[in-house]
């Protein structure tokens, strides 16, 4: 025992034979680490219902065995008492490529969990058309804070550019503050929902159509004019938004209101009424047509016809068919409707 004691620490003292011990001791240690972590977290999460965390299991465990490998190396390098210069290039060079696995492996961990919680979220938000936007906002921020660690791995002071970055940060949000204002109103269309694509709705500044496409910066609608219209989000946002579409059904009230003469028949005006809408092909049979008698008007009796029709986008045809039929059929029956008369009294001439 004592001869190879005797003949064994000379060969141990060598930096380069001790620098070879540690990268095999990591290499040991890290594959004993892989093997317990692996084992011991896949038991666990075999016991859960979710598919997840068997997903970031199956993630994590290389990079926790090369980051040991590249602990180890980094002893080594230090051990193996090269000049300064070298060493400094070694170390910085194994925790970038740490720092670079870890990156890869949060971004793919963040893309897995947003994914499957966008598939079983309620979230207004988080839903799969804005997914692609959080992923990549979250991709862009773990690229930042990795880059920040790797410049601190070699030493590399960065707090002026952070200020810079921030100066420029500004600048630009105020360069592009109506970008800015598109964008957060996009977010705030989506959580809050006044309307979905399909849905047909009219603004308070005149556009009326359906919404053909809802992104992040504006809003596409097709108006009945087969004219597609692009709207920046932060002007729907701020605007009244009517929704024909809302409502348990897509299904739509028509109100045509109209005068009679004083002495007209009111039951055979109502009839008339009831019978050109339930004509209508346009014109739902349930809930069924009514007449209301509104007012005793100045100039005749002020009637309104209520009527439900199937779609939204017949509205317009649907009023000038029934209105036509009115016309029609109270000219056959006598029905006068009133209308303002002015006489003109000439003086006469002496």
């Amino acid at each position: 025992m004592s001869w190879i004691q005797n003949n064994l620490n000379p060969f141990l003292e060598y930096s380069s034979v001790q620098s070879a011990l540690i990268v095999i001791a990591a290499v040991i240690v890290a594959k004993i680490a892989d093997i317990i972590f692996t084992r011991l977290f896949r038991q666990i999460v075999s016991k859960t219902k979710s598919s997840l965390d068997d997903k970031i299991i199956d993630l994590l465990h290389r990079p926790i065995f090369y980051s040991i490998i590249f602990i180890g190396l980094s002893f080594a390098v230090k051990r193996a008492g090269l000049p300064d210069y070298l060493d400094f290039a070694f170390v910085g060079i194994f925790k970038t490529i740490t720092i670079v696995i870890w990156l890869v492996i949060f971004i793919k961990m963040f893309v897995v969990t947003m994914e499957w919680t966008s598939g079983r979220t309620s979230s207004k938000v988080l839903q799969q058309k804005t997914l692609p936007l959080f992923n990549n906002l979250g991709k862009i921020l773990i690229v930042v804070v990795g880059a920040y660690f790797i410049f601190l791995s070699w030493n590399i002071n960065i707090n002026g550019w952070l200020a810079s970055a921030g100066v420029l940060g500004v600048v630009l949000g105020l360069a592009a503050k109506d970008t800015v204002a598109n964008f957060f109103a996009g977010i705030f269309l989506m959580a809050d929902s006044p309307f979905k694509e399909g849905d047909y709705i009219l603004l308070d500044t005149g556009e009326r159509g359906y919404v053909k496409n809802m992104g992040i910066r504006s809003t596409r609608i097709m108006t009945r004019d087969d004219i597609e219209i692009t709207i920046p989000n932060s002007v729907i946002a701020s605007s009244k938004i009517v929704n024909e579409s809302g409502g348990p059904e897509e299904i739509e009230r028509v109100r045509i209101t109209l005068q009679v003469s004083y002495g007209s028949d009111i039951d055979n005006v109502k009839d008339i009424l009831i019978k050109i809408a339930s004509e209508n092909s346009n014109v739902m049979d349930q809930p069924e047509p009514r007449v209301r008698f509104r007012e005793f008007a100045d100039s005749g009796l002020k009637l309104q016809l209520l009527f439900w029709i199937y779609k939204p986008e017949t509205r317009g045809r649907t009023v000038d068919s029934v209105n036509t039929e009115i016309y029609k059929q109270f000219a056959q029956s006598g029905i006068s409707i009133p209308y303002p008369t002015m006489n003109v009294i000439l003086p006469e001439r002496g």
